[in-house]
């Protein structure tokens, strides 16, 4: 009997972990580029860095056959990478485009009157309705459009985080 009840617990338990991996997996998704900022950028002249985007799904072939829909954009982040203990005192504004293959452009989010000397900075997030069509393709991109009030003074390395939110699909 013991058995039994010890088995069925584990069982359950098994159950329960994957359907919450399985959850967290469809439900919520990283995307993240990189960016260049050299130092020849001129201060005040909106300059754009196009990069390839990648998530844990590009490492098992893309998200085309997810069993998700619903998509929508629940958190951009803005990071540096390098120089060590470098901030973001340089930048006016930023804004996030994304795209794939065969699609359009969408503005996903953005932050204009940069005011903070932090390392990362979290954007506005923009109210582009559902993004399936985008992120269930290949070759996602990331188009970052960013404005410096000031040249920096050396190579700067950024990381675009852009966390997706979906529901899963029938």
């Amino acid at each position: 009997m013991k058995n039994i009840v010890l088995t069925a617990a584990v069982a359950s338990i098994a159950l329960v972990s994957c359907g919450t991996v399985q959850s967290l997996v469809q439900n919520t998704f990283p995307y993240t580029a990189n960016v260049l900022i050299s130092t020849g950028v001129p201060a005040d002249k909106e300059v754009s860095s196009t990069a390839t985007a990648s998530n844990v799904q590009t490492w098992f072939g893309g998200n085309n056959n997810a069993k998700i829909k619903d998509v929508r954009i629940s958190d951009a982040k803005v990071s540096v990478v390098t120089p060590s203990g470098g901030n973001l005192s340089a930048f006016k504004s930023i804004k996030v485009y994304i795209s794939s293959s065969g699609t359009g452009e969408r503005l996903v989010a953005s932050r204009t009157n940069i005011s903070t000397d932090a390392s990362s900075l979290t954007l506005d997030l923009e109210n582009t309705g559902f993004l399936d069509e985008v992120v269930k393709s290949t070759g996602v991109t990331v188009r970052t459009v960013y404005e410096l009030k000031n040249q920096t003074s050396s190579d700067m390395n950024l990381r675009i985080a852009l966390n997706f939110s979906s529901i899963p699909a029938n």
